[in-house]
């Protein structure tokens, strides 16, 4: 019963969260077909430009509008409801595929590498996720490994003293893999069950930055053989389309494994995640819709559709559409 009012009250909370990504897209596309007594070409560019600057990218706006005319053209479409049905099908679609919580085994230590760009949010990731693992049972451990700023190692800090999980640190400026190896000694001794390995903020473009996670990654998988078992990018859904830029960069220099998308709350642009999705197809693990130890959960795309929509409070558009008339006449 305490887990089914956890989840209600996250997907409550995650409603609330999307409400800038619902107006910037649901919101802007039933604007759009109020008072419409067609479909017609002219309103399927509008509906296309609508997506697309919703952050949800043009390769997915191009199949979206592909799907409503081949409907049209069936006859399969009566009124406006029934295209909005088929923008939730879609996107329901797009991101099942990439729905993948993650599957921790119980069979030894299961190294998490962290990465992402300065001001991500991989820290607070870090920590919330920490909370969620020691939560379900298991014991995991934090390695500050972001040694370039002693204020993020005080931050990580304060984040495993929240969660109530062992940290491993070293002075500032140390030897990001000096630290990491020390910590796979630790882990081990300690007998924990996961290991959340803290990383420098870089710049996506940053390539000297980028060897030296390769360096962490080469120290990890010769103490301990597979790991990293997950590369785990934090991205910041604030920062739209440049999230897709990071991401690609990212998995083409250290192989991202696993996403987190973070700040959905705090932005018009949470679309980017359909887009991600779409074009990289890497499984998205986690999101984050606020501040809190409990504002970071499993990615369930049922849920995150079921939210973005509002599914049990939609808008009823009463005015309908003669797709016969206002589309393939025009065609």
């Amino acid at each position: 019963m305490q887990e089914n009012d956890t989840k209600t009250g996250f997907f409550q909370r995650l409603k609330e969260g999307l409400s800038k990504t619902r107006a910037a897209l649901i919101g802007n596309i039933d604007q759009l077909f109020a008072g419409k007594k067609v479909i017609d070409h002219a309103l399927l560019e509008e509906m296309e430009e609508i997506l697309i600057m919703a952050d949800v990218g043009p390769t997915f706006a191009l199949e979206l509008i592909e799907k409503v005319r081949e409907k049209a053209s069936r006859n399969e479409l009566v009124n406006p409801a029934a295209l909005k049905e088929i923008l939730k099908d879609h996107i329901r679609e797009i991101l099942a595929s990439c729905s993948s919580p993650l599957a921790i085994p119980r069979n030894g230590i299961f190294t998490i590498l962290v990465v992402g760009v300065n001001g991500g949010g991989k820290t607070t990731t870090i920590g919330k996720i920490a909370y969620n693992l020691k939560d379900q049972g298991l014991s995991p451990v934090l390695v500050a490994a972001d040694t370039f700023r002693a204020a993020a190692i005080e931050q990580l800090e304060v984040w495993s003293s929240r969660a109530g999980v062992h940290l491993v640190k070293q002075q500032a400026q140390a030897d990001p893999s000096a630290v990491v190896f020390d910590a796979l000694k630790s882990a081990a001794a300690i007998k924990a069950d996961v290991m959340l390995i803290d990383t420098a903020g870089r710049l996506h473009t940053k390539i000297n930055l980028m060897e030296e996670i390769k360096k962490v990654k080469r120290i990890m998988a010769r103490e301990l053989p597979g790991a990293p078992h997950e590369v785990l990018l934090v991205l910041d859904a604030t920062s739209g389309q440049n999230a897709v830029a990071q991401a690609k960069m990212f998995q083409e220099e250290v192989g991202v494994t696993g996403l987190v998308l973070t700040k959905l709350d705090s932005t018009s642009k949470g679309g980017v995640i359909i887009r991600i999705a779409r074009e990289l197809q890497i499984p998205i693990r986690y999101i984050g819709v606020g501040e809190g130890l409990d504002d970071l959960k499993n990615f369930d795309s049922e849920d995150f559709v079921n939210a973005l929509f509002k599914s049990d409070e939609l808008v009823t558009i009463r005015s309908k559409a003669n797709i016969l008339d206002g589309f393939v006449k025009r065609s």
